[in-house]
């Protein structure tokens, strides 16, 4: 590879590592063609970019940003799976083709400044989605509410009740 040629490389790595929200470090060993194509398009589909390239590549892009520390994972057979979004689905791709067919393995990932070991997907991966955790909040915050006005729809409806007998009773 020319010099140029690394230099371009590297600049589009850190590019994409500066517009990730997440990084998933991943040994793509043992894929066939038939697999990583089908990875690759679950992980576009939600919008996750799946890079492959040098682990010194890889280095030299990630040194100065936010995810400098997946350096010491880059060994052997090395994919990046960098989510902008919510770091969930990417969690969720990966551990759903890991379940399946043993590959690819999760090495370690990044969310928010902070390295989890690759065990610890599953605890990502089984997160619900943010709009089931939002509609969940939602009904926490509502439950309350509509148990309040309910309470005060009762009694007032115990004393009109009251006030319709009160009426009757005078006539």
């Amino acid at each position: 590879m020319l010099k140029q040629e690394k230099t371009e490389s590297i600049n589009r790595i850190k590019e994409y590592l500066g517009n990730a929200g997440s990084v998933f470090v991943t040994d793509y060993t043992g894929l066939n063609v038939e697999e990583i194509t089908r990875l690759r398009k679950n992980l576009r589909d939600s919008s996750v970019k799946y890079l492959v390239a040098k682990n010194t590549l890889m280095c030299i892009a990630a040194k100065d940003t936010k995810f400098a520390g997946i350096t010491d994972y880059l060994q052997g057979q090395t994919a990046l799976a960098l989510g902008a979004d919510d770091p969930a689905v990417a969690a969720k791709i990966l551990y759903d083709s890991y379940k399946a067919i043993q590959k690819p393995e999760i090495r370690a990932f990044i969310l928010d400044d902070q390295i989890f070991s690759g065990e610890e997907i599953t605890r990502l991966a089984e997160l619900p989605s943010k709009e089931v955790l939002y509609s969940m909040i939602v009904a926490a915050v509502e439950s309350p509410m509509v148990s309040l006005v309910g309470s005060i729809d009762g009694m007032f409806q115990e004393l009109i009740g009251t006030l319709e007998a009160l009426e009757k009773s005078k006539e």
